[in-house]
Parts: C-alpha cells; structure tokens; sequence
C-alpha cells in the first residue's frame, strides 16, 4: 500500500509513515465506530446465510462494546459451504488461468482501496496497534499479487516435457499441475487478514474453490476478505464464508470427505489433531500447517547492542507477544550481558500500552480471558522459578479496567531446563540467559520442537555461520526492524521447519503455490 508517493507499507517500514497515512486511518475508523454492533451473515453460494444462534465479536480493549453479531454456524453450514464449493469446481477450475489470475488480482485491489477500513477492523477486534493492523491488511494484498505473479511467472505452470523417441511415432509429453477441488481455510485470530487471505488467494489462482473458517474472537476481518471477493466478482459458491467455533463448526467441516485440502494456522496441538483426524479419510490429501514458534535470539559479543535491543523489544512485544514469530527467548554472551540487558529494560519501559486504534500506542491488549488468564498463570510460575526485571502485572486502572491489558515481561535467572524455555506462551514475556560462547546458543536455540523464525546479532563471519546452524524456516540477521518478525512475500517467505511447519515450503515465497495443484501428465501419441 502506498501512502505516498515513494512510501510502500511492510513490517520494515512501518515505523515511520507519513502523516497522510494516520489521517486516513482515523477518518475510517470514525466511520467503523458510527457503524458498531451490526448483524453479519455468513456468505454461502454467494448469500447472506443466517443461523438460529449468534455470538458477539467484543473488543477486547474494552469487553462492553459489541463490534458485531455474528453467526454461530453449525455441521449443515459448513456441509452447505463445502457442498457449494464442490458445485462451483468445475466451471472454477476450467476457466483460463488468465482470467482467475484477473479477477484475485482485482480482489487484491479492492483490499488496497478498502485498506484503512479493514485495518481500523483489525485493530479493534484483534487489538492490534494501527500501523500493525495497516500490515496485516497490506500484507494480505502483497499475498495475493504474489500469488498471481507466480502463476503468471510459471504460465500457469504448463510445461512441455521430453518427447519419447519412438520410430515411427511422434509423441509429445506436457506436464499440467492442476488444482485438487475444494479447500478449507482455516485461520487464527492474530492475523485474521494474511492467515485467511493469504491462503485463500493461494488456493482460488490455482483454482480450488473455498471455505474460509476464521477464529471466533475475529470474524468480522474474514467476512471483509469474502466481501472483497464477491465485490471482485467471483462467481457464486467459489469462496464462502462461515464462522462459529472451532470444535463444532470447523471439526464438522475437517471431517467432511468433501474438503479436498486444507490449510490451517494455529496452536501445533491443534494443528496434530487436524493432521490426524485429516488422514482418516479415504486417500492422503494435502494438509497445510502453521504450527507456532519458540523463537530464538542469539546475540554475540560482536554485535551492535542498541540494533540488538531494538530488534528485540519489537519482536518481543509487537501484538503483545501473541505472533507465531514472536522473539521469546534470548541468548547473549556473557561479554555484553548486562549491558544489553539494560537497553532493552530501556526500551520496554517506554512502550505504550494503551486503546489500540491511538497512534501513540505500541501494545494493546492480548485477545481473550483465557490468553489473560494464561499470562497471569506464566508470570506466578516465573516469578518463582526466574527473576522478572520489568512487567509481571495486569494493567487494571483507569482506560485499562474493561480490557485485557498485561504489561511487557522480561524475565531472567530461569533453570535453562525449566519447561518455559520450549512452551509458547503466545503472550508479551521473554526469557533471557547468558551464555558463555555462540556454540552453546546454538545448541539451546535448536532444542525445541519448534523452528519457525529466528534472529541472530554479530559480525558477518558469525552471521554466515548461524545461518548455517539454525534449525528454522525463516531467519534473520543483524536486523533492527525486527529479530524474528516482519516476514513479507517475495521478500521474507514465512514458514517454518520441524513442529512449525508440515510443507517445507514458505508462504509468499518462490515454492509455495504448487502446494495447492496436483501434476499430472499428458503424453499424446500420433502416427508419424
């Protein structure tokens, strides 16, 4: 998204926008809040579909404001859904990839266009700050170009193969990747927008149809993205929309044979049982899985301290900690221990924590009771087996009373075997320990289940080498914007390796869309 003439919207760039950007942001969002507490349906074979039960999408910076109703679908939804997708195949699927190419591109531009109102959404319903909700949405768009420039690139990935040399004969071989059917989408609640639409795009270039299934705390972005579909004009049944819970709703349409593939971005116990409940069916059908991370920072006596500090706090405490990719564990060598340490005290002390939507603001609330419960049950546990140097406490006062607001946490001095060093929180606490040399860093950092991001601070020569040694999907170096966050498509392509990933294959990158196609071979015989 450009807000200026020269100024392009990523993670890396977000931290110094012009003033025209903030303008706009407020104006949608004054027309969001005048709009609040609507009915909104979900959209099967292109209507409005209403359910008997509703549930209420509310603020979690301030639980007494109802964003919107929304529907509480139920296994004949979803069977609905998955039955108009399936109905929708084959016209879908036999369209000229030009023409499919065409119209997900349009889609992605009516994202930009609607950009400042989705994101004002984003922020509100996730919690998320303005310029990070203005990410998610950016992002989502760059998601879907990329995924129409791959197909472009590879036209349409139709490829002519070596010719049989048979006398007599004249014998030509085409290898065709083609789409599997109907896909099932299903997304998280801290990037409603990229983790639905991202996907989503995905599967509809190459021709799958859709049902899209988004976390019950953030409805209301995914109906956005299907509006942005329908507005584009794809025809009925190809994307549908349905929300309600997880155990009902999303398990019915998991264990329906009709869902052909499926893509989901979540918590790995839940990604597993999705895994195994999938491969109950007839036949192996793609399963794509964004399981979390236990992110580490590894900082060498070499490094810049204040990049390191910088790059740290953010990754730490962006969306309050609730990213897969979230810094969360931190190991610096002993040499510039104290003194970076110090910085990042500095530099946490100093975050706003605030009503999301307020420009100042650098961290809203987490989601949910159940995320506020958990950071509450993480910090009594640390407090007694660590030392916690800053936060620790829920922020109850004032602005602060009807949300659910936990101050940033920095924690040290935990038993490097204690379980917090490998358990995802998905909360604003980080874990600090020293080490003596880089090779036991790295020893530590690879000792999870998980290998989504990690960072890394030091000369070129350590650089080189910890890419080399790090066990994860996406890594970087030397990186203030971000040690471990910030991925964006053509330029940081965001999977990850082990349990924090099940495709080896990264989102918005090079390798990512024949997951959603099949080969097959054509070979045609002629007399010669």
């Amino acid at each position: 998204m450009s807000a200026g003439s020269s100024f392009k919207l990523t993670y890396a760039t977000m931290f110094n926008p012009p003033e025209e950007l903030h303008t706009r942001f407020s104006n949608a969002l004054d027309k969001i809040k005048a709009n609040l507490g609507k009915e909104h349906a979900m959209i099967i074979d292109g209507k409005d579909v209403l359910a008997k039960e509703k549930f209420e999408d509310r603020s979690p910076a301030n639980t007494d404001i109802v964003l919107g109703v929304f529907q509480k679908g139920t296994a004949d939804d979803a069977n609905k859904a998955l039955v108009a997708a399936r109905k929708a195949f084959p016209t879908w699927s036999h369209m000229k990839w030009q023409e499919r190419v065409a119209l997900v591109r349009r889609a992605a531009e009516i994202m930009d266009r609607r950009i400042y109102e989705i994101s004002a959404v984003v922020s509100m319903e996730v919690g998320k700050n303005r310029m990070e909700a203005l990410g998610d949405v950016a992002e989502t768009a760059d998601l879907i170009r990329y995924s129409c420039d791959r197909m472009e690139a590879n036209d349409g990935f139709i490829a002519k193969m070596s010719k049989d040399p048979l006398v007599g004969f004249n014998a030509t071989n085409t290898s065709v990747l083609r789409p599997y059917g109907v896909w099932l989408v299903i997304s998280p609640f801290n990037f409603p927008c990229a983790l639905t639409g991202g996907p989503a795009g995905a599967a509809l270039v190459t021709g799958n149809t859709l049902v899209m299934k988004p976390a019950t705390d953030t409805p209301w972005t995914t109906r956005l993205i299907a509006e942005c579909f329908r507005e584009a004009g794809l025809p009925d049944g190809v994307y549908n929309f349905i929300s309600g819970p997880g155990s009902t709703l999303g398990q019915a349409a998991i264990d329906n044979p009709e869902v052909d593939g499926i893509t989901f971005t979540g918590s790995y116990d839940v990604g597993m049982k999705i895994y195994r409940d999938f491969g109950g069916g007839k036949w192996v059908r793609p399963t794509i899985l964004e399981l979390g991370g236990k992110n580490p920072v590894i900082v060498s006596k070499k490094a810049n301290l204040e990049d390191a500090a910088v790059g740290i706090t953010r990754s730490a405490f962006g969306l309050q900690g609730q990213k897969c990719s979230a810094a969360s564990r931190v190991y610096i060598q002993e040499d510039v221990y104290d003194e970076l340490v110090a910085k990042i005290i500095d530099m946490t002390s100093k975050l706003v924590i605030g009503e999301p939507t307020d420009r100042k603001t650098y961290m809203g609330p987490v989601i949910n009771k159940s995320s506020y419960a958990d950071y509450q049950k993480f910090v009594a546990e640390l407090s007694k087996s660590g030392r916690i140097l800053t936060g620790g406490k829920i922020l109850t006062d004032g602005e602060f009373a009807k949300g659910y607001f936990c101050s940033p946490t920095i924690v040290v001095d935990l038993d490097i075997n204690h379980p917090l060093w490998k358990t995802e929180m998905f909360l604003p606490i980080v874990t600090i320990a020293k080490v003596k040399d880089m090779e036991t860093a790295m020893v530590y950092a690879n000792d999870v289940s998980y290998g989504l991001t990690a960072g890394f601070y030091g000369s070129q020569k350590e650089a080189d080498w910890f890419f080399d040694n790090i066990e994860a999907g996406v890594t970087y170096a030397n990186r203030p914007q971000g040690a471990t966050t910030g991925a964006w498509p053509g330029f940081q392509p965001f999977g990850g390796w082990k349990g924090s990933g099940s495709s080896g294959k990264n989102g918005g990158g090079l390798y990512y869309l024949p997951l959603y196609m099949r080969e097959q071979i054509h070979t045609l015989i002629k007399r010669a």
